[in-house]
């Protein structure tokens, strides 16, 4: 909710906000910033003309980007001068002047009459609003502050058992230590050296201190933190940063795109390119996270395996002594190398433990602290600063889940000793009595090869599900399972689930498809054969609904997912539940009400495509959309090939996805509209719809493809 209280020109919460004319708000000392003056008897460029049509209107925005009008500064401004804040400033005139002020967010252009600013009125609701967030929100604070004040004392946090009482605390790590764990894990010197230790406090107190760090130490509160001023241009300080240029990596301003220095490179709303770098790190960091949990679950168990050892050790020698003894005065000169034998295999062992140990802590606190920088990072609010070094970052924190590699947590070694001692051997051959390695003559062997249970095995749309058992017990028990399929047009197997269940499912596979399946299993010993090939074939056409987990907030799914509407007059998007990368596929949306002549969009998206804009809007979305009398196709914002004949209650639109020829076809009624609407389709394509709340739709699948198709 915060983001919609905060003023599209200061970025803080609105103060004073007056109502422009195309109903968006701005602050009433921003307003003053934005208005500029005009000669006198000219108007100033509208970005909507009376009686255009909501389509010119868009047109016109999308044609004006480069405009002085859009830019938000007027073609006439004598006599500019600058504050010592930066903030552009007129020199004050007796005689009233024409002024206009441009929406931050619209870019529509109103003019001032004699009234000027006061001519707006105030939005005396939002001012309340903004008031009542800020006395929820300083409420919530005080009341986490007083449930925290209540804790116990701090306790270490790196202690194995009965922590001590915390000495410092690490405001960059944010972790407590006694005084031992702080000498041996959070020395004063490397890179740790410039990492500030203060005296342990409660969580309260501590959270206080962390907004505050870097304060000096006084030890008083440190004022609320402010939103961070805007950045501006380096080559114009009076611009601030609006676009990114993904081949330069670089925040820019209108004025370097007016110039033309970026007229070739791809160049990207820079909030856009915020958030997708945002969603990357945090994507990262899921799979980082998971890894981190992992490890610190295996480091309990190298913890455990020490003590193992251990007790396993002195078990043996003892063993080993009793069966010296026995065997008399013969044994007694052969008993000394077997014991030294015993004590290096321990010793080796205890140390390949103690060294994984080592490097799996110092991995998990490089992790960790990445973790927590990336954290930090993310509570950046400056879009230019953070994309400055976002790009790094993300590369590290692959680079950091990379480390994680399959066999990085599992132990080097085992707790048990595979030593084993013949006492029934001869006098004359007890010199050369030495141990048995392995257990070649314990009679454990590979498990078999599992049997599919082929009335269990099916597949449902593109999901195949795969059942087995053991025929017979294999001598040590079985440890897991590994299933493999090909890719579907008989290539290379590859793993698709390693476990210890006996009935697995896999989803995302391909249509029309036929794939090879088989299955071993491993123990201790090591890996049994494969079971016989069984051969699984997927649906031909697709059944699927709409996804309700993806769709937007507004989008109202009933008929079991399969016929959607709308609460918003705002063009709202709904993916479906099937995915496609090759094959041909065709499915219908019937269109059960239709009100006010809407322009509902059919078509095939990306996963992650926008979903509160019109289908088609960004650059994962190929769609038409349609009214009552005719038709465009749209790709990234791009209307093409306008076509004749629209839709009414009752009509159905359908949508041919050809993967084999990488073209997507539209059809009303039955009939091809239009020529192909798209070609050179590579990747992976969901269904997609957008409509508003004029507009209920209902979606056909597992229909034939048609035929007679034109190009």
């Amino acid at each position: 909710m915060e983001e919609e209280l905060k003023c599209p020109v200061c970025g803080s919460l609105f103060r004073e906000p007056v109502l422009l004319p195309c109903s968006h708000n701005v602050c009433l000392a921003c307003a003053r910033n934005i208005t500029v003056q005009t000669p006198e008897g000219e108007t100033p460029v509208q970005s909507r003309a009376s009686g255009s049509s909501d389509y010119d209107y868009l047109d016109m925005d999308k044609m004006s980007l480069y405009s002085e009008t859009d830019s938000g500064y007027g073609s006439y401004t004598p006599c500019q001068l600058k504050s010592p804040n930066g903030v552009r400033v007129f020199p004050p005139s007796a005689a009233h002047r024409h002024c206009s002020l441009t929406c931050p967010l619209c870019h529509r252009s109103v003019s001032l009459d004699e009234r000027g600013l006061r001519g707006f009125p105030r939005n005396r609701l939002l001012e309340a609003i903004v008031a009542r967030y800020q006395q929820n929100r300083a409420a919530a604070a005080a009341a986490a502050a007083a449930a925290s004040s209540s804790s116990t004392a701090v306790k270490c946090q790196l202690c194995d058992r009965n922590p001590a009482d915390a000495a410092v605390m690490c405001e960059q790590c944010d972790v407590f230590y006694c005084h031992s764990c702080q000498q041996r894990c959070h020395p004063s010197r490397g890179p740790l050296a410039k990492h500030r230790l203060v005296p342990p406090r409660n969580p309260a107190a501590g959270g206080g201190a962390a907004g505050g760090g870097g304060g000096g130490g006084t030890g008083g509160q440190q004022p609320p933190a402010t939103a961070r001023k805007p950045a501006t241009c380096v080559d114009h300080e009076a611009e601030n940063f609006s676009m990114f240029c993904c081949s330069c990596k670089a925040p820019v301003c209108v004025k370097c795109l007016e110039e033309g220095k970026h007229n070739k490179h791809d160049v990207k709303p820079l909030a856009v390119m915020w958030k997708q770098h945002k969603c990357q790190i945090s994507q990262a960091l899921n799979g980082v996270s998971e890894k981190a949990k992992d490890a610190k679950e295996f480091l309990v168990q190298l913890k455990n395996m020490l003590q193992q050892i251990q007790e396993g050790g002195v078990e043996f020698e003892a063993c080993l002594v009793a069966q010296c003894d026995s065997l008399i005065e013969a044994l007694t000169r052969q008993k000394a190398k077997l014991l030294t034998k015993v004590t290096k295999e321990k010793e080796y062992k205890l140390k390949v433990v103690r060294d994984q140990i080592t490097h799996c802590t110092m991995k998990l606190r490089q992790t960790t602290g990445m973790m927590e920088f990336c954290l930090e990072v993310l509570k950046e609010n400056d879009p230019s600063g953070f994309l400055q070094i976002s790009d790094p970052l993300i590369k590290r924190v692959t680079s950091s889940q990379d480390q994680w590699v399959k066999g990085a947590l599992e132990p080097k070694v085992g707790p048990d000793f595979d030593l084993t001692l013949n006492t029934d051997s001869l006098m004359q051959t007890i010199l050369q009595l030495d141990f048995c390695q392995g257990n070649a003559e314990s009679g454990t062997s590979v498990p078999v090869a599992p049997l599919l249970q082929l009335e269990k095995c099916c597949t449902r749309n593109n999901s195949a599900t795969l059942a087995w058992r053991v025929t017979a017990p294999p001598g040590s028990p079985i440890e897991g399972y590994i299933l493999e399929l090909d890719d579907g047009n008989g290539g290379q197997y590859r793993e698709v689930y390693v476990g210890k269940e006996t009935v697995c499912t896999v989803d995302g596979l391909h249509f029309n498809s036929s794939y090879n399946a088989r299955v071993k299993a491993y123990n201790a010993v090591g890996l049994g054969p494969y079971s016989k090939t069984v051969v699984l074939r997927t649906s031909d056409v697709a059944w699927f609904t709409f996804d309700p987990s993806s769709a937007h907030r507004d989008i109202v799914l009933t008929n079991e997912n399969l016929t959607v509407s709308c609460n918003s007059y705002d063009d709202r998007v709904v993916l479906g539940t099937a995915a496609f990368s090759k094959g041909i596929h065709y499915w219908e949306v019937s269109v059960d009400r239709y009100d006010n002549h809407p322009d509902p969009a059919f078509g095939v998206a990306r996963i992650n495509t926008m979903k509160d804009m019109m289908l088609g809007k960004d650059d994962k979305a190929w769609a038409m959309y349609v009214d009552n009398n005719r038709s465009w196709f749209m790709h990234n914002n791009s209307h093409t090939n306008r076509a004749e004949g629209g839709i009414a209650k009752g009509s159905t639109v359908g949508v041919l996805l050809d993967l084999n020829k990488h073209t997507l076809t539209f059809f009303v009624n039955k009939e091809q509209h239009g020529p192909t609407a798209f070609a050179n389709l590579e990747g992976v394509f969901v269904p997609a719809v957008s409509l508003n709340r004029n507009v209920q739709v209902t979606l056909l699948t597992g229909l034939d493809i048609p035929k007679n198709i034109k190009q």
